[in-house]
């Protein structure tokens, strides 16, 4: 990469991008642009850099890593825009791009929605500068192409969807608010999936979000790098949102402090929550999966339960769980999940065909939809009965048992990722709440809870004759059913 114009003259220069961000409420991102590109500061701005840092000194080289944990309405998405303009339309990289090979500026999130908000501010900078405007080639909704050889195009962040690009620079928006591990896509394999397509262009990976539960790769990066043990081509710096952005009024902040103090410490004052912490552990959760089985049998005289998490069909997924008791462990037997967008009337009939095959006739879940679930399973003879519990209430009877390795899931990655990212919080009350965490769900393990719990009262009426189980349930009294192989059972309690 070699700059045809420094970042700091670009950002003095009217003419190029000094308009973009002018003023003294910029100055803050102004100095870590300048900064980051490897460029000397003054002793004012090196006293801002110290703050925001934790640094006695700029780094003097072009660093490989930007991640900024800056606190909301504190410009961060606008600042890595304008340096993302800055790499894609002032530097030269022909001799670092193969013959008809195009050199990307990547603007990834959680969602293609969240991804377009970098793109639309440097797209709008693009054609807001006369010297950069001449630039454009083409221009779609999700992609600016430049006659100089780059492209900058908006992507969700997926690992699988990031491979075999060449890159001159990546913006990663909200990341810790990213799936982490025990996902199916976790924020640190969507990193490690771009890190090598910027590889040959030496351009910087860009991080940027407020900060969130003390877990994920924003806060280990943190950790790691915050300060002056951290390696000096990875800079991380922490912002207020008022220090970033002088502009926003105090009185905002205040009134969110006011509201909910630990929420507005990370949404204003760029502190990661000490009130967040996972539900449970990794290695709990996968401890109580069954490998190689995915679903189990219907099996005569054994008392099954089902629980259903129900969706409207736009946004979440509809779920059902059914379960029973063998002696001391909860065994998940089937879980299905109907993803949006579908026919609520045709999932529930699909429903009450499985539930057929397991011999039920009636299904537990929550108050969702009013009247319309009892309704709609009713006409296919399952009675809707209203959960006892809430869904948090659920997660925090499932706890020692999984803890006490008296559950048996299946094998379902979906499912595992879901558990795993319940976090719980403790509310201004001193209750815990287990919710998922923002940009995740759990309908899955939602449904798989609470056919766990319901089946939990038969654990007390089961009785075990030389590894066999005693089931009281009608014309099946006294029969005896051997544990299936595969099962993964017996486990903890026997």
């Amino acid at each position: 990469m070699r700059p045809k114009v420094s970042i700091r003259e670009a950002l003095e220069d009217p003419r190029l991008l000094g308009n973009v961000l002018a003023g003294p409420t910029w100055f803050a991102w102004r100095v870590i642009l300048i900064a980051a590109m490897g460029e000397p500061l003054n002793e004012d701005e090196r006293a801002i850099f110290r703050q925001l840092t934790g640094r006695e000194k700029e780094p003097l080289e072009r660093v490989d890593e930007l991640w900024g944990v800056v606190g909301r309405r504190g410009g961060k998405t606008r600042s890595v825009a304008t340096l993302a303009t800055y790499l894609a339309g002032f530097c030269d990289y022909s001799k670092m791009l193969a013959i008809g090979e195009r050199g990307l500026v990547l603007c990834i999130a959680q969602n293609q929605r969240q991804a377009a908000v970098a793109f639309s501010y440097a797209a709008g900078i693009f054609r807001s500068v006369p010297a950069l405007e001449q630039l454009i080639e083409r221009e779609t909704a999700d992609t600016l192409a430049l006659r100089n050889g780059i492209d900058l195009e908006v992507r969700a962040a997926s690992f699988r969807g990031l491979r075999g690009v060449t890159a001159v620079a990546v913006i990663a928006d909200e990341a810790a608010f990213w799936a982490v591990d025990g996902s199916v896509n976790p924020d640190s394999e969507i990193l490690n999936a771009v890190r090598p397509s910027l590889a040959t262009t030496r351009g910087p990976l860009l991080v940027i979000s407020s900060p969130h539960a003390r877990r994920g790769e924003v806060w280990a990066t943190y950790r790691r790098h915050f300060g002056m043990p951290g390696d000096p081509r990875v800079l991380v710096l922490q912002g207020a949102s008022t220090t970033m952005n002088p502009s926003l009024p105090q009185s905002v902040v205040d009134r969110a402090i006011e509201r909910d103090p630990a929420a507005a410490s990370a949404e204003y004052l760029a502190q990661f929550r000490v009130d967040l912490e996972p539900f449970v552990s990794r290695e709990v959760a996968e401890a109580a999966v069954d490998t190689g089985v995915f679903e189990r049998p219907f099996i005569s005289g054994i008392a099954y339960h089902a629980f259903v998490d129900p969706s409207g069909g736009s946004h979440d997924s509809m779920t059902c769980g059914i379960a029973h008791a063998e002696k001391r462990v909860l065994v998940l037997d089937a879980i299905r999940e109907f993803r949006p967008p579908f026919s609520p009337e045709a999932v529930v009939a699909d429903i009450a065909e499985l539930l057929r095959c397991y011999h039920l006739t009636n299904v537990t879940g929550d108050r969702y939809g009013g009247e319309w679930p009892r309704e709609s399973f009713s006409r296919h003879g399952v009675t809707y009965l209203l959960s006892e519990r809430t869904r948090s209430e659920l997660y925090q009877a499932l706890l020692p048992e999984l803890n006490s390795r008296n559950v048996a899931l299946l094998d379902n990655q979906r499912l595992l990722a879901q558990l795993c990212c319940l976090e719980r919080r403790t509310s201004r009350g001193g209750r815990d709440l287990i919710d998922h965490g923002p940009g995740n769900s759990d309908d899955l393990i939602n449904s798989g809870a609470g056919a766990l719990l319901l089946a939990l009262p038969a654990i007390a009426q089961d009785t075990d004759i030389g590894g066999m189980i005693s089931v009281d349930d009608g014309e099946y009294a006294g029969q005896f059913h051997r544990v299936t192989p595969g099962w993964g059972l017996p486990r903890g309690g026997w």
